[in-house]
């Protein structure tokens, strides 16, 4: 394994870097209430470090992973955006959560576009999945304002999952 740094992305308002461990007290914070329940689902603390220590992992096996996002003016962290696929998923999946005072700022919508146009400069991929629980109707909506297309085809973590396709072939 060769050793690499993980990137740090700017958008006007935002900065993606690499994930630092104060971060785990407000991604445990969140998995631990209902808000979670279509993310990746609530997760008392012990669970959430396994999720998210392996989370972290994936940027050394895969050399993309998860970003820790903070607010560019005041450094708050509002949440974590990046590139998923643990072992026997079905490709890399752009993934996502705000933490509640984030919410309906555009964060995730802004932060995703770096992340996507990063994958496509860096990987050259074509395209990249969003996997989505069919109740997550704000995810749902935030996947096909980027511009994905819900692929009924798809095949997602579990039964019913909705799954986003992006074509990333008009970015830059």
């Amino acid at each position: 394994m060769t050793a690499f740094t993980i990137p740090t992305l700017e958008t006007d308002r935002l900065i993606l870097r690499a994930p630092k461990l104060s971060d785990f007290e407000r991604w445990a914070e969140f998995f631990a209430t209902e808000r979670a329940r279509y993310e990746r689902g609530i997760m008392s603390r012990d669970a959430a470090w396994r999720v998210w220590a392996s989370d972290v992992a994936i940027w050394h096996l895969r050399g993309y992973g998860p970003f820790g996002i903070d607010d560019r003016e005041t450094g708050a962290y509002l949440g974590e955006i990046g590139i998923y696929e643990p072992d026997g998923y079905p490709g890399p999946e752009l993934g996502w959560f705000v933490v509640p005072e984030a919410e309906g700022r555009g964060i995730a919508l802004e932060a995703a576009r770096a992340v996507m146009l990063w994958a496509r400069r860096n990987f050259g991929w074509d395209q990249i999945t969003n996997i989505i629980d069919p109740n997550n109707d704000r995810s749902i909506a935030l996947g096909l304002r980027l511009g994905g297309v819900i692929d009924p085809e798809g095949v997602g973590e579990d039964p019913g999952d909705v799954v986003i396709v992006h074509d990333l072939r008009g970015l830059a």
